[in-house]
């Protein structure tokens, strides 16, 4: 659901982008005023977990179309929504100057769309309520799957407003609309049978690093290293034998456009801020298109660093204060 330049104008963008940066500073400020110290090795393990599970994409059978989890509801269900939301922005802000994965001029959009929707909507609104105090399995995987698939489809409809309010293709919104939303469902069904399982296999192993579980008990997140040293060892599998297992079809945007126009690639916008954003961003994007098979492996080190830096600066103030 990376949405590219040539889907949004500067004016969307640079709307989407101040919104993005105000809930990036209030999380900011609610990591900085809450007990997290415990939790930001974890954040940044599970932020290497994310960038690597995201470069898998999984075929959706019968479409010709791969989706790949956003991992909003797992980092929320784990984290807390604000920490979960900086530890997201994080990994889509390196995708996008590392990797070339989203347009730069277009990153305010993909953190709303896959940031805000899940952790910030889709987790405390859909997961929370039905997961309860995380003690129900059931609950705990009904949650994760109805909130994926509402997460994903909150992001599909956010997609499809910009592109239309931008007004810079000629995709006609209903057609728009109708396939993102389908294909984004079945993508959420995948994703939230993949964070069912990882909350189950947490849930039986450590229950206290649930959020919901910590909130309702008052507990510490007790010993976050053995888990965090797990999710750690996956990340690194994953992100090395990306380029093996991953899907060579369109994910759901990419599929969407080509069903509509016949390709996966839109003519890039020839504003001047576009061609600015894209040219800072050329200049960055040292791995354009994941091309390096240690592309898995110097994402999820530069997320880890990176989160741990962040958070690192927030307890830091707080000490100092």
């Amino acid at each position: 659901m990376h949405m590219s330049d040539a889907l949004v104008s500067p004016a969307v963008a640079g709307v989407a982008a101040a919104v993005s940066v105000t809930l990036l500073a209030v999380s900011a400020r609610k990591v900085k005023n809450a007990s997290t110290e415990n939790l930001v090795p974890l954040m940044g393990v599970m932020g290497a977990f994310v960038f690597a599970a995201q470069m898998i994409n999984f075929t959706i059978p019968g479409t010709g179309s791969s989706g790949h989890i956003v991992g909003g509801i797992l980092l929320g269900a784990l984290l807390g929504p604000w920490a979960a939301f900086l530890t997201l922005a994080s990994v889509l802000v390196v995708q996008c100057l590392i990797f070339a994965d989203g347009g730069l001029m277009a990153l305010g959009c993909n953190l709303l769309n896959m940031g805000v929707c899940s952790t910030l909507i889709a987790y405390p609104l859909v997961y929370r309520p039905i997961a309860g105090d995380g003690r129900s399995t059931w609950r705990v995987m009904a949650a994760a799957i109805v909130a994926s698939v509402t997460g994903l489809e909150l992001g599909a409809l956010l997609v499809t407003a910009e592109t239309e309010l931008s007004g810079v293709t000629a995709l006609p919104a209903k057609e728009f609309l109708g396939l993102m939303t389908t294909i984004h469902f079945f993508i959420g069904i995948g994703e939230g049978i993949a964070t069912a399982a990882v909350l189950y296999f947490v849930k039986t192993y450590q229950p206290s690093l649930l959020a919901g579980y910590r909130a309702e008990t008052g507990k510490h997140a007790g010993n976050y290293k053995k888990a965090a040293l797990v999710f750690l060892g996956i990340a690194v599998v994953l992100g090395a034998a990306f380029t093996w297992i991953a899907s060579a079809y369109p994910d759901g945007l990419e599929w969407t456009i080509s069903r509509i126009t016949g390709s996966t690639d839109l003519p890039a916008m020839g504003t001047a801020i576009a061609r600015t954003m894209a040219s800072v961003q050329n200049s960055t994007s040292f791995l354009p298109d994941y091309e390096s098979t240690w592309s898995g492996i110097i994402g999820c080190s530069i997320v880890v660093a990176l989160v741990w830096v962040v958070c690192a600066m927030f307890t830091k103030k707080r000490h100092a204060a």
